[in-house]
């Protein structure tokens, strides 16, 4: 293979969860103009209708499923209208997550209902999607790619009341790990990218504070916040065969916060 090629998807199916959101439509993006064909799943028709318009520029006519993912037969049907359309499924990035800012709580006193919303956006649908995905790569026998969304909270706590987002990011961070271990015997490679803050539609309001922006800045080395597009190199490495001797890590995206702990 030309090193040229390392990056390219030609030939390859994209599962994206959580396609419609702000870091869910950009990779989708990305990886359709690499040359993957994609599906998208998203609770949300118009989101999907969005993103979808992105990649009909580029010539392709990406699946669109409107599902719930904290539903096990939900996952298992998108997963199978993927293969239906496309023949196969090669990789799955989980790009559903986010919420810890909507339910903060001291930790002795961190509600359970709070508790189990936060867990299914940020875990329940990452387990769910890949489990119905890796069965059909494995059924497939071509190997395939996994790539976990976790966050810089999954490795550092905050005094901020995220004991729920934290035990989520922390989670999925293990279970890379563990499912790198049992399907590398399938030829399934699994990672993770684990950004700091982004800039997102989810959490504009809380950057068009000025103090609140300055103070994430500040403790940027590189002094700025992280956008969607800063997201898209390291996963797009992680689906490629520029990464076939890469799995059970965690990549951290952060412009150097984690180095400063």
């Amino acid at each position: 293979m030309s090193y040229t090629d390392l990056f390219g998807l030609r030939g390859k199916v994209a599962l994206i969860p959580g396609g419609g959101g702000g870091i869910g439509a950009t990779l989708a993006a990305g990886l359709c103009e690499a040359g993957a064909e994609i599906a998208i799943v998203d609770r949300s028709g118009s989101a999907l209708k969005k993103t979808c318009s992105l990649m009909e520029t580029e010539g392709k006519q990406p699946l669109s499923i409107p599902a719930d993912l904290t539903q096990k037969d939900e996952a298992e049907r998108a997963v199978a209208e993927t293969v239906e359309r496309f023949g196969r499924l090669d990789i799955i990035v989980n790009a559903i997550g986010g919420g810890a800012g909507k339910v903060l709580f001291d930790a002795e006193e961190y509600p359970e209902t709070e508790w189990d919303w936060i867990m299914d956006l940020n875990l329940t649908t990452t387990l769910l999607a890949t489990q119905a995905a890796v069965k059909a790569m494995i059924a497939g026998g071509e190997g395939g790619k996994v790539v976990n969304i976790s966050s810089v909270r999954g490795m550092l706590g905050i005094n901020a009341g995220y004991s729920a987002y934290v035990a989520a990011k922390g989670a999925v961070n293990s279970l890379t790990r563990q499912w790198a271990t049992e399907w590398a015997k399938h030829g399934i490679t699994v990672n993770a990218i684990s950004p700091t803050f982004v800039d997102t539609p989810q959490v504009a309001m809380l950057l068009d504070d000025p103090d609140f922006k300055a103070g994430i800045i500040n403790r940027v080395p590189l002094r700025r916040v992280g956008q969607p597009g800063d997201l898209l190199g390291p996963v797009l490495l992680f689906c490629s065969d520029a990464s076939a001797f890469v799995t059970g890590q965690i990549l951290t995206i952060d412009g150097g916060l984690t180095a400063t702990q």
